[in-house]
């Protein structure tokens, strides 16, 4: 019999190809008919605008003023290997509409409390936000003790839309669809306005002749710098992880089957723990299976991997012909150089177009951000501890998180540390430590728990096993390092 509203069988016993040592067990059901692509882009969006603002408008472009174009190719390593990353991160939440953290903790009670450490010590500095602020009082000429009260109007505003938002994941997605839809706009403006016939032969010449030049420009770079630009090579750290809670709430796979975040103030909320489900693997539900696969993946590569690369070139490209090689701008101040040398060389308001295109960058990126911690903690504490409380319900979890970020940023930057790209060397430098610890989980979430049939094989196998080669190789390297100082 079927049940009509869901279009799903009634349960039919506990599936054991998931463990269920450190939690509930999931139960079958069946895996709803995929979705043409027009209706599930979204998730890959929210990603691309808290990518677009770390590595690609920031950290990448200020290397590109240190060493030149010599390091395109492993920006392009970085985007590509983290495309494969997010979708082992999807795999598991389009088979069972659990989180991959839920997933992690499944193999080990433990890593619940490790990865909320995980997500939010590397996250909470908010150099999102005071960099926004930085490049708005570029465009208007502001004053720098500015700064500081908009960076904290800033972070206050985005909690407040997240707080009243009836359904969150949907004002999150219309944001960031905007705000990316802005940034594209200037990314054309690039493109046909501003880089040269100099730009474009710089850029191909750093994918040939400078391949040579990369073992020298690597070691004109700080360890941590390096690594934080190669873990923000796209979104970086738990922010991939989080794609799995906005597939979820998007609706795709299996996660259609379960409760999405809501206002707690607007929105009708669900206080039961999000324990997942698993498909039987009859012929129906292979078939919905891969069509699930063939249309997230999709939406992965055009959205996340080609326009987060491009990105990523056309703005390290816009970097090295305007400002050039061998800059001396110490922090953030070669976003303020690369305005000034965009209006004296390509017209009076380019410069300004590039200012507001950062402010809007930087914000799209802080609003991922504490959208992301505050799923990903709330997702963590109530599937865990709190599953059976009618009080703390994931939705109630999730704002209260959001304002603790608002409140810890808020103190960081009162503290005077206030310098944009110091924070996100901080941030992103940690990042990168976490992205080889998933990268090893993610082989045994999808490879030893999910079946063959459904599991990480193949070509993605040996993808993921360069991603722990390569985030755990940089990691060492920070590792030897910083220790190395201490001595």
């Amino acid at each position: 019999m079927i049940d009509r509203a869901s279009g799903a069988r009634p349960q039919a016993g506990i599936a054991p190809e998931i463990r269920s040592e450190n939690l509930p067990p999931v139960t079958y059901r069946d895996l709803p008919e995929p979705l043409p692509m027009r209706k599930v882009v979204g998730a890959s969006v929210i990603l691309l605008a808290g990518s677009v603002g770390s590595g690609e408008f920031v950290l990448w472009p200020y290397m590109a003023t240190q060493t030149g174009l010599a390091l395109v190719w492993l920006a392009t390593i970085g985007v590509l290997t983290q495309y494969f990353l997010n979708m082992e991160i999807e795999r598991y939440t389009l088979a069972t509409g659990e989180t991959a953290v839920t997933g992690f903790t499944r193999l080990w009670k433990h890593w619940s409390w490790l990865f909320i450490i995980m997500a939010v010590v590397p996250w909470m500095w908010p150099g999102w936000a005071s960099g926004s602020s930085t490049a708005l009082t570029y465009a208007f000429g502001l004053s720098a003790d500015k700064v500081l009260p908009i960076t904290i109007a800033s972070l206050i505003l985005i909690a407040i839309v997240l707080t009243v938002s009836p359904v969150v994941y949907k004002t999150v997605e219309k944001i960031q669809g905007l705000l990316v839809a802005l940034i594209v706009l200037f990314m054309l403006y690039m493109l046909f306005g501003l880089l040269t016939g100099q730009s474009w032969s710089a850029l191909f010449g750093g994918f040939t002749a400078e391949v040579p030049a990369i073992p020298a420009a690597v070691g004109k770079i700080p360890v941590a710098l390096l690594l934080g630009a190669i873990a923000f090579a796209g979104a970086g750290g738990v922010m991939n992880l989080a794609q799995s809670n906005w597939i979820r709430d998007k609706g795709m796979g299996m996660g259609a089957h379960l409760p999405k975040i809501v206002s707690p103030i607007t929105g009708e909320e669900a206080t039961s723990g999000s324990i997942g489900y698993f498909f039987p693997q009859d012929e129906e539900n292979m078939r919905r299976w891969r069509g699930w696969w063939r249309v997230a993946d999709r939406e992965q590569f055009i959205t996340f991997f080609v326009l987060g690369l491009l990105a990523i070139l056309l703005f390290m490209a816009l970097a090295y012909t305007y400002v050039g090689v061998g800059s001396e701008a110490k922090n953030f101040d070669f976003v303020r150089l690369l305005g000034e040398s965009l209006n004296a060389k390509a017209g009076g308001w380019a410069g300004h177009a590039y200012w507001l295109t950062g402010v809007v960058v930087l914000l799209s990126t802080n609003l991922a951000v504490v959208d992301m911690i505050g799923r990903i903690v709330a997702d963590i504490c109530k599937t865990n501890w709190l599953r059976d409380s009618k009080t703390w319900s994931e939705s109630r979890l999730y704002v209260l998180v959001v304002w603790l970020m608002v409140a810890f940023g808020s103190v960081i930057l009162l503290s005077g540390v206030s310098q944009p790209l110091v924070l996100l060397v901080i941030a992103s430098s940690l990042n990168g430590l976490v992205m080889f610890v998933y990268s090893v989980l993610l082989i045994q979430l999808n490879r030893g728990m999910l079946p063959r049939a459904i599991g990480l094989k193949g070509l993605r196998y040996a993808a993921i096993w360069w991603a722990v080669v390569f985030y755990g190789g940089f990691s060492i390297y920070l590792l030897i390092d910083q220790f190395g100082k201490l001595l």
